[in-house]
């Protein structure tokens, strides 16, 4: 399988251009209308009228989950009614605790849930990503839609749910290994303990959109929120593993490889150009290993993590199991270098989503929750906001 390597980075426009011009138009037209219809099946009403979004559209997840939410209007907000998304944050937003915790979720009749897991069994007292990820979201809304009356008046809350997290003298995000909360709510049955690589880089990211916001709106603290981010970005190398040219996802329980927050410290630009290309060379060598039909596992291959909540069993879920939902940052940054790969493997998931339906996660003879949105919308992010009927202008495509 010969893989062409690009003579010198692609900036991350370049590296999107690629993917769309290597994606035959039939395929990009499907996983729009497929998204749409998957952004459409997720709707149900709760208690109040308020129109909610639940991960998936086959009912497996019943409430409006902060985290996948905001992986929908980040995503494929050009797919969305703004006011219908409006009106869901302001529903999330009510259920933040007085404590400055947001919501992991909130149910139809407006109950927050602060962890994940069942109500009369949660995981924890929290998941660590509620704050960054309520954060994210309220941003996305308004530079969408260029509402900064909506930021000024929720600032504050934002702010106390940032303050809320747990953060070292570091700046990184720290999750007692005594008393573990729940982490990066993608893989919140894990209990990664120490300092956090994910969570912490979506810390970076929400305080660096809040700090875009803050300064035009003339409200909060804009440069405290720049002094949190770069504090993340000078101390990330404490997670680095020089030996693989990959970062752990925690230092204390599972310190083991991270594939999805490597990339993602790769597409957020918080590493140097060498530890760039370290991580893409890791992708690249060890691809036959950690990507199925085109998409990917947490792990390296045969590893399963080394502390949980909850048994899951090996080659299922968060423990082996391979997913859509991290190609939005993945692929544009494996393709700033190995181009060709990347759009093999996303011609590849969208084919497996046309045949086999758009799942949470696979694997070979498994295959988990049908209809869900952060998959439809994670690889849709790399065609958000083309024209509906435009066609790639290169013809030479992978598909």
């Amino acid at each position: 399988m010969p893989l062409a390597q690009s003579d010198s980075p692609l900036s991350r426009e370049q590296a999107l251009r690629y993917l769309r011009d290597h994606t035959r138009p039939a395929d990009v037209g499907w996983l729009r209308s497929a998204t749409e219809d998957q952004l459409r099946g997720c709707q149900f009403p709760a208690a109040d009228g308020t129109i909610l979004f639940a991960p998936d559209g086959s009912g497996h997840y019943q409430a409006l989950w902060t985290r996948d939410f905001q992986y929908m209007v980040e995503h494929a907000g050009d797919l969305m009614d703004r006011k219908l998304v409006r009106a869901a944050i302001v529903f999330l937003l009510g259920g933040q605790r007085p404590d400055g915790c947001m919501p992991d979720r909130v149910t139809a009749t407006g109950k927050p849930v602060y962890s994940p897991g069942p109500e009369n069994g949660p995981l924890a007292d929290h998941a660590l990503d509620n704050g960054p990820f309520m954060a994210k979201l309220v941003c996305e809304y308004v530079r969408r839609s260029g509402d900064l009356d909506f930021f000024r008046r929720h600032e504050p809350a934002l702010r106390k749910g940032l303050d809320f997290v747990p953060r070292a003298a570091n700046g990184l995000i720290y999750n007692d290994p005594a008393h573990p909360q729940c982490p990066y709510g993608f893989t919140d049955t894990v209990a990664k303990t120490g300092h956090l690589l994910t969570a912490s880089l979506l810390y970076y990211d929400a305080c660096l959109k809040m700090h875009a916001l803050a300064r035009p709106a003339g409200c909060g603290e804009p440069d405290a929120y720049r002094t949190r981010a770069e504090l993340i970005r000078r101390n990330l190398s404490l997670l680095w593993d020089d030996a693989s040219g990959m970062f752990f996802a925690a230092d204390r329980d599972c310190r083991q490889i991270d594939i999805w927050g490597s990339a993602l410290a790769v597409d957020l630009e918080v590493v140097s150009p060498d530890r760039r290309d370290r991580i893409i060379d890791y992708l690249t060598t060890h691809a036959e290993g950690i990507f199925k039909r085109g998409q990917v596992r947490h792990l390296p291959a045969g590893a399963s993590w080394s502390r949980t909540f909850i048994r899951v069993e090996p080659g299922t879920y968060q423990n082996g199991a391979y997913w859509a939902t991290p190609h939005a940052w993945l692929l544009p940054a494996l393709a700033r270098r190995q181009p060709a790969l990347a759009a093999r493997l996303l011609n590849e998931t969208i084919r497996d989503f046309r045949a086999n339906g758009i799942n949470e996660c696979i694997n070979d003879n498994y295959r988990n929750v049908p209809e869900y949105v952060a998959s439809a919308t994670s690889v849709y992010a790399i065609f958000a906001g083309q024209p509906a009927d435009s066609r790639p202008s290169d013809t030479r495509r992978t598909g």
